[in-house]
């Protein structure tokens, strides 16, 4: 059984910003994100004009292409992994904005895993990723102790780039070029493209 990917703020605003949320959707499928990541979305596009085009598409979205998690912490088991991963109660972690976000794309993911579900999570925040390849780590720990558990697959916005090269929305290099200038104008945590894959012949075989 698969599960929707669960995105967070980051990578979810990136392809937003500039319009592309169609390459987004239609190189993962149909997404989900946590009730938190919907309003870090929203309050970013409202804060940065940068960001303004992610305020105005992601209404349209919501429910069909993207299903919004509820963060309800009376949610036996996610409130336990939120507690578990944050290293306190998730009644005191929900009032702290530094890293919630990742902190609930991780959890919801590891509910749905911890029922054998497979499930990819879109994060390019190191503190996020890392938290997720911990996570992944110990379910493959309990699967190899025999545990029916199943897995977390961690890819970011270069994944998703990679994965659209030579696509219907990603054509050729030219247009992966242009992509990628735009999207690094939204997001100074990504690398020139030179030192990437994106331009690799590999991709584009």
């Amino acid at each position: 059984m698969n599960h929707r990917p669960i995105i967070d703020a980051g990578p979810g605003l990136n392809f937003l910003a500039i319009n592309k949320e169609r390459l987004l959707i239609g190189t993962l499928g149909k997404l989900s994100a946590p009730e938190t990541v919907e309003r870090e979305i929203l309050a970013k596009a409202r804060r940065d004009r940068r960001f303004g085009a992610a305020g105005k598409s992601w209404p349209k979205l919501t429910p069909k292409w993207v299903e919004v998690l509820s963060d309800d912490m009376a949610n036996v088991e996610l409130s336990a992994v939120v507690q578990r991963i944050a290293v306190e109660p998730m009644c005191v972690r929900m009032n702290s904005g530094k890293d919630l976000g990742e902190i609930m794309v991780v959890a919801h993911a590891v509910v749905a895993a911890e029922a054998g579900t497979a499930v990819t999570v879109v994060i390019d925040d190191g503190k996020g990723a890392h938290l997720a390849a911990s996570e992944t780590r110990r379910l493959e720990r309990l699967r190899s102790a025999g545990c029916a558990v199943g897995r977390i697959r961690l890819v970011g916005t270069l994944t998703v780039l990679e994965r659209a090269a030579g696509s219907e929305h990603l054509p050729d290099k030219s247009e992966m070029r242009d992509v990628y200038k735009r999207l690094r104008e939204v997001d100074d945590g990504l690398p020139p493209i030179e030192m990437t894959r994106l331009l690799d012949p590999v991709l584009w075989g």
